[in-house]
């Protein structure tokens, strides 16, 4: 019987090696792949928070205008007694 060869065991060290670099790279791929989703999640969420924020501040400052305006309105007309 032939004893080993150091270049198999060398070869199959590199194999080894080799594996071990797949399998954490393909880790960082899915964990940067489940973080893009979460934080892209978030970013909708951020941005429809954003958006409503937007609209009731816009609401708000319509309501402001049209009361005064009304107010406005009311001050100039001659009172009737």
């Amino acid at each position: 019987m032939l004893p080993p060869s150091p270049f198999c065991l060398l070869k199959a060290a590199k194999i080894a090696g080799l594996q071990a670099t797949v399998l954490l790279l393909l880790t960082m791929l899915i964990k940067a792949k489940i973080r893009i989703t979460a934080f892209s999640a978030l970013g909708l969420f951020l941005l429809l928070l954003q958006t409503l924020v937007f609209l009731a501040v816009s609401a708000g400052l319509g309501l402001a205008a049209g009361g005064a305006a009304l107010y406005v309105s009311q001050q100039r007309r001659p009172a009737a007694a």
